[in-house]
């Protein structure tokens, strides 16, 4: 959606409460006034789409006790972590980032872990790449980029019966439910590969057998 420049004449009473408005979403002044307006018009902004669908996703998330959210640094950002069970608790931080015009893609999940230890990061390297095969192999080719023990993988519609997906035509709450969906099968399978870390070929037999089950219960995957 094109963006342009409008002169406005407001009241700074008004436009003090607008700005207080954006403090509190964090946003900016113009962002604000271009969400009442859109609101008033009933008309679903980009923005407007990427905060239902977080919103659905944080519901999914406080109905159980696995992810912590934290806080977002943007409209467009939703991140969260999960404790791993390993030396020093260390956290996995999962970042959903929406792109405002959804192309093929319609975002991307990254996935990361904050530490120096080289054995962690070596198990961690394993796991994403045992992913990246388990994938291929269900689903056909993704995006990913690896690099540095942090792991990117582009999100778009794959339907699963044959079904054309539209993604103007889903909902914000059907798209957070899908991409929570994603992320919980994620950590799980990571916390099985950890789980089994002493034999892979049996943490790689279990996540398989995660994401197959996964799949036949799931309208789409993204």
């Amino acid at each position: 959606m094109r963006k342009t420049v409008y002169s406005l004449v407001l009241s700074d009473d008004v436009v003090a409460q607008i700005d207080r408005l954006a403090y509190q979403y964090g946003t900016n002044r113009s962002n604000m006034i271009n969400r009442i307006l859109a609101d008033y018009v009933s008309y679903v902004t980009p923005e407007k789409r990427m905060q239902k669908t977080f919103e659905q996703m944080q519901n999914l998330m406080n109905r159980c006790d696995t992810f912590k959210i934290l806080m977002q640094p943007s409209e467009s950002l939703f991140s969260l972590r999960s404790a791993l069970t390993y030396k020093y608790n260390p956290t996995v931080k999962y970042t959903v980032e929406l792109y405002r015009t959804p192309a093929e893609d319609f975002g991307e999940l990254r996935v990361s872990l904050r530490t120096q230890n080289a054995a962690l990061l070596l198990y961690m390297h394993q796991f994403f790449r045992l992913w990246m095969t388990v994938e291929s192999r269900y689903i056909g080719k993704c995006s990913y980029a690896l690099e540095d023990g942090k792991f990117m993988r582009r999100l778009s519609l794959r339907p699963l019966s044959g079904q054309e997906l539209s993604f103007e035509h889903i909902t914000s709450e059907t798209l957070g439910e899908w991409i929570y969906s994603y992320i919980d099968l994620f950590d799980r399978c990571l916390k099985v590969y950890f789980y089994y870390l002493e034999n892979p070929n049996l943490a790689a037999l279990e996540i398989e057998k995660l994401y197959r089950g996964f799949l036949n219960e799931a309208e789409a995957i993204i």
